[in-house]
């Protein structure tokens, strides 16, 4: 089928194309009727189906391809536009298989020009330039600037037509093919990047205190998010933690989490802890984030050499684990906003924790609880206390590991943990967990 999307080609009742007809429309414009491609309407193909589309402006030429087409047998439809403007009509609502064939002059476009302008709009689309019988240099250009052939005008026939069409359709789906795999590898070799930055080893002077950490990337968006910790232990023996979460997935996301991380760490071996520390790390949230809705939350931990109490400052984040003696409770120290809701007018606060002497606090982000368990209800907090209570009486790694794998089997029937998940879990004194 023949088709022109301003109505200069139109088709008989018949469904198909009858005997060569020349028509003259209202604007003066020559227009043809040739024979049906394939013999399968256009509806019956969809909208999803191959598309060969012809942007020639010389009305015989036109005619001359779609004879050659109707002869080689395609199974396809082919729409012809005159210029480079009406084709890129055509392709913006056109998702399935394309196959341009495409003269080098055009009124809107000469040389590979059209082959660059078509392309750009239009990526997925095999273009194969039809070219006159001394433009052999020019058919090469255009190959070198992306399309899959060319083919010499004066020298066609329906084979070799045919075979052009198909090869450039072939080739072009192999080439989106190793495109696609290629930016998957570039992008798995970028969020490992991201992760070793979000996941670093704990500078800690001493063995006193045992760090249990896990991270599970949340992988059903296929994005990174932005979750990270830090374990880091000063001059004066005071082991220093903290939790963290960029709100959004995306390498932006998690590119200021890794900002974030290094410059806690930074801060925190430079003596700046508390209040301070975060109003400090909310200027840099809101100097580096990608964009103006992007926060971040945050618990902090100081923990003094005698391990009896712990200093807890609070963004936004929400509350611990704090396991004893086999119990597990659930502690939520008073805080403040996440960084960046507010720029400049928040305020937070230091909270000591009385901890027992054989104590661990567990800190975690908020994948490990807002999976779906059941379609209207997520783990929630008080899930996932039941859950840690259950296994209280584990070591710190299997205690680690049940809370992440029965948390992510529980939401597997709906579709599992799409978020982030880290967990970290301070421990001292023989009898800690």
């Amino acid at each position: 089928m023949l088709r022109c999307p301003r109505g200069l080609l139109s088709r008989d009742d018949g469904g198909g194309w009858g005997a060569v007809e020349r028509l003259t429309d209202t604007a003066g414009a020559q227009t043809f009727r040739g024979r049906a491609i394939g013999g399968t309407d256009r509806a019956a193909r969809g909208r999803d189906s191959a598309l060969l589309l012809l942007v020639e402006d010389d009305a015989g030429d036109a005619l001359l391809v779609e004879e050659l087409l109707s002869d080689c047998g395609l199974e396809a439809e082919l729409t012809w536009c005159r210029t480079v403007a009406e084709a890129q009509e055509v392709l913006a609502d056109r998702a399935g298989s394309v196959c341009v064939l495409l003269d080098l002059h055009l009124p809107d476009a000469q040389g590979f020009d059209g082959v660059t302008r078509i392309l750009a709009g239009a990526p997925h689309a095999a273009v194969v330039v039809l070219t006159g019988l001394a433009e052999s240099e020019a058919g090469l250009a255009a190959v070198a600037a992306g399309a899959q052939d060319y083919l010499v005008k004066g020298r066609l026939d329906p084979e070799l037509l045919n075979r052009a069409v198909r090869y450039a359709l072939q080739r072009k789906q192999v080439e989106q093919a190793a495109s696609d795999l290629q930016a998957g590898r570039l992008r798995a070799q970028e969020n490992a990047r991201l992760e070793r930055g979000l996941l670093p080893v704990p500078l800690l002077h001493t063995d006193e205190v045992r760090v249990t950490a896990r991270y599970e990337p949340g992988r059903t968006q296929s994005l990174l998010g932005g979750d990270f910790y830090d374990v880091v232990q000063t001059p004066d023996g005071t082991v220093h933690a903290v939790i963290g979460d960029v709100s959004g997935h995306g390498a932006a996301e998690a590119a200021l989490g890794v900002c974030l991380r290094v410059a806690w760490r930074t801060a925190v071996l430079c003596g700046t802890t508390g209040p301070e520390l975060a109003r400090l790390l909310e200027q840099i949230a809101v100097a580096e984030r990608s964009e103006a809705e992007v926060f971040a939350t945050l618990t902090a931990l100081s923990l003094p050499p005698g391990r009896r109490s712990v200093r807890v400052v609070r963004a936004g984040h929400h509350g611990m684990l704090v396991r004893s003696r086999g119990e597990v409770r659930w502690e939520e120290p008073k805080g403040g906003p996440a960084l960046g809701l507010v720029p400049g007018a928040s305020h937070w606060v230091e909270s000591t924790l009385p901890l027992p002497a054989d104590a661990a606090v567990v800190l975690f982000t908020d994948g490990l609880f807002e999976g779906r368990v059941q379609p209207d209800r997520r783990l929630g907090e008080e899930g996932l206390l039941e859950l840690a209570r259950r296994h209280a009486a584990l070591p710190a790694r299997a205690f680690v590991d049940a809370l992440v794998d029965e948390a992510t089997a529980a939401a597997a029937a709906y579709g599992g943990l799409a978020d982030d998940v880290a967990v970290v879990q301070l421990g001292w004194g023989e009898s800690a967990p």
